[in-house]
């Protein structure tokens, strides 16, 4: 086994062992080797193989292996060893592309897989011999930190524009210093293309960039290039998410999301926000609003108090966020900001205690006046700051219906 692949888990390897011992001919490709050449942790395994995807199956499948076909059409097999997954392509060529989809053939040509591939760095093959294949320097633009498009940058992006957006991706992982003015004129001519694209492809990539560590210098060339303004329609706060960063918050992709948007709600709408993401995105915001109780508590002696009715409608960390949110409109009250995080983290988070089986327990008939009689009790036990226990709820209870 190469030399290089000692950079990979003791479970890799074994997965690389049984793989390289059926189909000899493979070689890593793509991402695996470039994180290996770079030092990185690898998360995933890609292979590609000069062979038709039923053949690597069959072949798989006779030797033990589990083999799903995840993406016969593109020539793409899975193959899991020992609960590690590795997919296989076969070599292509693009014979039709829209900006969206391509129709590939399979060839044996292993420079002509590279050409179609996105950028230089990616377009890099390891055989097991430990050769590296590399036929547009991309081991040098990796270590020099230019991220380039394979060939001419126009043609790549018109074959797909997803692209453009994987270009910021990895410029901000693996490139340094600003990219050529040739290649953001490039994408800037060809930004409106990605209202082509399908909003789950755009989120996808878009989540992936909000994750990064240092998100403003890629948010700033988006915007330079006309990206932002074509992914969100809805309007950009570009300096809320830098005050936002500059008070060193965790990399919290909703969060980020909060602060860049004008629009909470419209984008979760278009973007098809999963239901979990659209609920967390639209409480932060409302829990960051300016206008909003969080952004005009104090840290003083009824803090908590307030904090534990608002843990009573929001998840904590809906709450701590926004807190990061209020912090970054109004820095002049950052260690407000910063006392109210740490009491918040210390609070558990509240429980009224009773039900309607407790007004029914003492005689409240079923119906309107059940729910109506407990609602009092909750809203008594809120003003007095959600601590009361069951048994002052009870008799609180018992007070209202004069027992």
């Amino acid at each position: 086994m190469p030399a290089l692949t000692q950079g990979l888990s003791a479970a890799q390897r074994g997965l690389l062992g049984v793989l390289w011992g059926i189909l000899p001919q493979a070689r890593l490709v793509g991402g695996v080797v470039r994180d290996l050449l770079a030092g990185r942790r690898v998360a995933d395994i890609d292979m590609a193989i000069p062979l038709p995807p039923e053949q690597v199956m069959a072949s798989l499948r006779a030797a033990g292996v589990v083999a799903v076909p995840t993406g016969l059409s593109h020539g793409t097999v899975t193959a899991v060893v020992e609960g590690q997954p590795c997919e296989i392509t076969t070599l292509r060529r693009d014979v039709q592309t829209d900006g969206r989809h391509a129709v590939v053939v399979w060839t044996d040509d292993w420079q002509q897989d590279a050409a179609r591939r996105d950028f230089t760095i990616n377009a890099l093959f390891l055989d097991q011999a430990g050769r590296l294949y590399d036929w547009f320097g991309g081991q040098e633009d990796l270590r020099a930190g230019c991220v380039r498009f394979v060939g001419d940058a126009q043609s790549r992006i018109e074959e797909d524009s997803l692209r453009i957006l994987r270009f910021f991706r990895f410029q901000a992982r693996y490139g340094t210093g600003e990219p050529t003015s040739d290649t953001l004129a490039v994408i800037a001519q060809r930004a409106n293309l990605l209202a082509g694209l399908s909003v789950e492809r755009v989120w996808s990539e878009l989540r992936q960039i909000l994750a990064l560590p240092q998100v403003m210098p890629v948010m700033r060339l988006m915007a330079q290039a006309g990206v932002l303004a074509v992914i969100l329609p809805e309007g950009v706060a570009l300096e809320r998410l830098a005050a936002l960063e500059s008070c060193q918050p965790p990399a919290d992709v909703l969060l980020r999301l909060a602060a860049l948007t004008k629009a909470p709600a419209a984008l979760a709408t278009r973007l098809k926000l999963s239901r979990a993401e659209t609920a967390r995105l639209r409480c932060i915001a409302r829990a960051g609003a300016p206008d909003g109780p969080l952004a005009r508590l104090k840290d003083d002696d009824t803090a908590p108090d307030i904090l534990r009715n608002l843990l009573v409608d929001a998840p904590p960390d809906c709450l701590m966020a926004g807190l990061w949110l209020c912090q970054a409109q109004n820095p002049a009250a950052a260690q407000v900001f910063v006392a109210l995080r740490q009491r918040l983290s210390a609070l558990d988070v509240p429980v009224f205690p009773l039900a309607g089986r407790d007004a029914l327990a003492l005689g409240v008939a079923p119906g309107p006046a059940v729910g109506k009689v407990i609602l009092q009790v909750k809203q008594w036990w809120r003003q007095g700051g959600c601590t009361a226990s069951a048994q002052t709820c009870r008799a609180e209870l018992a007070r209202i219906l004069g027992m």
